[in-house]
């Protein structure tokens, strides 16, 4: 065996140990920050998480608190001035119903499509029921006798959907 034939062999299992060792070291490395990496996410999405809790259930406070402001029950003890004839306190319950609605409409961010769908529903549910007790009263009718009608039109419900409304954004939250 010559020296030249020697070296060759050498020179081939030092090359073939460098391969796998390599090889060995490409395989941990990968799987190694393959790991830390999905770590380093999952710790992100738990901080995000962290961060946007507090928003989401401000979201749902605010929420909630759009519905009860836009009850009829509520508003119109609240708003209601003497003197208003029926057809100047529809446009305040209906303006104060819009400004209600578009003060909260960032909400949408932090709730749930189907509480959000909820919270619209309401919204657009309430004026009509405004807006319809209105057609029925004589031009000369008061805000008191529009208060009246709208209490009688919730009073003939089964069901009273305002109380639904928080039971649903409620479970929402929850689930």
């Amino acid at each position: 065996m010559d020296i030249a034939s020697f070296l060759v062999d050498i020179l081939k299992y030092i090359l073939a140990g460098c391969v796998i060792v390599g090889a060995a070291n490409w395989m941990f490395w990968t799987r190694y920050n393959s790991h830390v990496f999905r770590l380093k996410t999952l710790e992100a999405r738990q901080a995000a998480k962290k961060e946007v809790l507090p928003l989401r259930l401000q979201a749902y406070e605010r929420v909630i608190l759009l519905i009860e402001r836009v009850n009829p029950a509520n508003m119109l003890l609240r708003l209601l001035e003497p003197g208003l004839s029926a057809k100047d306190f529809q446009q305040v319950l209906i303006d104060e119903i819009r400004a209600e609605y578009q003060h909260n409409i960032t909400q949408q961010l932090y709730v749930s499509d189907v509480a959000w769908s909820i919270t619209e529903r309401i919204k657009d549910n309430t004026v009509a029921l405004i807006r319809n007790a209105g057609e029925g009263l004589p031009a000369t009718a008061s805000a008191k006798e529009l208060s009246a009608v709208i209490f009688a039109h919730i009073a003939e419900l089964d069901e009273n959907p305002y109380s639904l409304a928080l039971k649903s954004v409620k479970n929402e939250l929850g689930g």
